[in-house]
């Protein structure tokens, strides 16, 4: 069986994924088969991201980093409808449930699905109270997908393709705060625009909003309030923007027409190809088509970009791209046999051989 995997991945090389666990990972298969049959009879469904139903906001908003295996029961069609994230604390007052149910049941009468963690306060809330009124809902759980699909709560609203909800953990998985925390960027990543109802200064709810602000994947709104104790206007001082209190003032479809800055060519990443051909040339060639593009082609697109006049360090490409180090090693290593690049030393970086100057030596 060794032979077979070395000759079936020959030329893998990875510190954290080594030959020796692929082959035992695949000696799981039969425990995996009886484990889908399981989730299957549940009404549960897998999806990868070469699925056609796979949301692309994943792919655009989080590239690479976009899960690989989503686990889910209800209306996948929903995952790509985006919406408003609903997001707040557990432990929120009865005034602030009060107001995520009805901002639920608002976006439910103006169309909008919410998009929200269900987890009880705030996100609970805000997910019934847009079920009630017969809208859409989006539910990204961190923990016990399977047994919240199985009960009573959301069977109606599941059998009237009203609601999906999906997690990239193990379905039967118990409460786990590390994945409490991680879930939050996939909520925000599958809406159109996001609104804090509650927060603490600590947290799940205050690292997802500053995560949002940090990336810029939505516009991101925060329910005024007087308390002093809690999050919201720290958050509204870090660049996000009040909503009225009185639910009746809050324009909803005003949270989602704000002005987006539109990245520049040098601002592009290898996530949406398609706008690397409005704007790259290579060898006096325009790309007419995407598929004219391998994505060694679009790698040297970018680099030509990036270091024509300033050369880069590995660490400044690989953020700049959103490729995995191993990947760009790769690519970096034929480029200078291609002589596309130099690699300078001192510390370790490329610089792009323009065309007229011959080649140069590495």
């Amino acid at each position: 069986m060794t032979g077979r995997f070395d000759e079936l991945l020959n030329g893998w090389s990875d510190k954290t994924i080594t030959l020796e666990r692929i082959e035992g990972l695949m000696y799981r298969g039969s425990a995996l088969a009886l484990a889908l049959e399981k989730w299957f009879r549940a009404g549960l469904w897998v999806m990868t991201r070469s699925d056609p139903d796979y949301p692309t906001r994943f792919k655009q908003r989080l590239g690479i980093d976009s899960p690989a295996v989503v686990f889910g029961c209800g209306n996948r069609a929903l995952l790509n409808s985006g919406g408003l994230a609903v997001i707040g604390s557990r432990n929120a007052t009865e005034e602030d449930l009060a107001y995520s149910r009805d901002l639920g049941a608002l976006a439910a009468n103006t169309g909008y699905s919410v998009v929200s963690g269900g987890a009880r306060g705030v996100d609970e809330a805000s997910m019934l109270g847009a079920l009630e009124k017969e809208g859409t809902v989006i539910g990204v759980l961190a923990d016990s997908l399977m047994k919240t699909c199985s009960g009573v709560k959301y069977r109606r609203h599941l059998m009237a393709n009203n609601l999906v909800l999906i997690s990239t953990f193990y379905p039967e998985a118990g409460f786990n705060v590390g994945h409490a925390m991680q879930r939050n960027k996939y909520i925000y990543c599958l809406s159109d625009a996001a609104l804090v109802v509650h927060s603490g200064t600590r947290g799940g709810t205050w690292s997802g909003a500053m995560e949002n602000l940090k990336k810029q994947w939505v516009p991101l709104w925060v329910k005024r309030t007087n308390e002093k104790r809690i999050g919201n206007a720290a958050i509204v001082r870090t660049g996000a923007t009040w909503v009225p209190k009185n639910i009746g003032n809050v324009d909803l479809n005003a949270l989602f027409t704000t002005d987006r800055k539109e990245k520049s060519p040098q601002q592009m990443t290898l996530t949406k190809p398609d706008q690397f051909v409005q704007v790259v040339k290579e060898d006096a060639k325009t790309y007419s088509s995407v598929m004219d593009i391998g994505f060694y082609d679009l790698f040297l697109s970018k680099a030509q970009i990036l270091c024509k006049d300033v050369s880069k360090t590995p660490d400044e490409l690989a953020e700049a791209l959103q490729v995995h180090k191993t990947q760009l090693n790769i690519w970096l290593k034929r480029a200078t046999d291609d002589q596309k690049l130099k690699k300078l030393f001192r510390p370790v970086r490329y610089q792009w051989v323009n065309s007229q100057q011959g080649a140069l030596s590495v």
